[in-house]
């Protein structure tokens, strides 16, 4: 009995931390990729999507960035030379990385990016099958913060829940776009939320000189998650034609 005890006291402590760790995973990268650049701008565009974070690595990583030798997915390419993510360990972080480098979305921050030195970094020929990255999450409470938080300026449902100010589309309204997972995915980070709202342990502090124009928001990495969740979960609004993204 006081062994069955220890056991399940280790798996209460335990379990926990491993899906912590889940969320982390470590990336070695080929040293011109890191001396262009290119992991300072992509980096934190990845972290704030996903709400996985990347530590570097010489040696022993969870995912490999560097010239294709087969063994990998290809992802982009600079100078002639191709580049393929490998993943080394069964960290579902790294998978989430891979995914998200040959998404749309990924390979969008790639090619947006402009190096100091050197030609610019291309997508890689395998693109358009690539996989699109997974939205998790807890929908209820991604219902409850958008009715908290969101509700504000938005209609958070169809039934009218929220504000709803002046030109701010619904979150109905918003589903029927064709980018409406990029919008939700990341919100925090599009004009005008950076102003107000903070992703605790991601979004920079605020400005001092720029103090929030209203009461500020501070949400979890799972509060995020949630409300990408709840966004999935809505049906999209009938716009009586056909949309024109803008």
């Amino acid at each position: 009995m006081r062994n069955l005890f220890g056991l399940a006291l280790a798996l209460t402590l335990v379990l926990p931390l491993r899906a912590e760790e889940a969320r982390e995973f470590g990336l070695s990268a080929a040293p011109e990729i890191v001396a262009s650049g290119l992991l300072d701008y992509i980096l934190p565009r990845f972290a704030l999507k996903t709400a996985r974070r990347v530590q570097l690595a010489d040696s022993g990583a969870d995912a490999r960035l560097g010239p294709d030798d087969g063994t990998g997915q290809p992802v982009m390419a600079r100078g002639g030379v191709t580049y393929a993510v490998t993943l080394d360990s069964g960290n579902p972080a790294a998978k989430v990385f891979a995914d998200w480098l040959g998404s749309e979305i990924g390979q969008t921050a790639i090619r947006a990016f402009q190096p100091e030195n050197g030609p610019p970094f291309e997508s890689a020929a395998v693109e358009a099958a690539a996989p699109q990255v997974t939205i998790t999450g807890n929908a209820e409470l991604g219902r409850k913060v958008a009715e908290i938080h969101c509700a504000r300026c938005h209609r958070v449902s169809a039934d009218s829940r929220g504000i709803g100010i002046g030109s701010t589309p619904s979150f109905p309204a918003m589903k029927a776009l064709p980018d409406w997972a990029e919008r939700f995915g990341r919100f925090y980070a599009l004009n005008p939320h950076p102003a107000f709202l903070r992703v605790d342990g991601l979004s920079p502090p605020f400005d001092p000189m720029l103090p929030p124009p209203i009461v500020p928001v501070t949400l979890s990495l799972d509060e995020v998650e949630a409300v990408q969740a709840y966004a999935a979960g809505l049906t999209a609004a009938d716009l009586g034609g056909e949309i024109v993204n803008r």
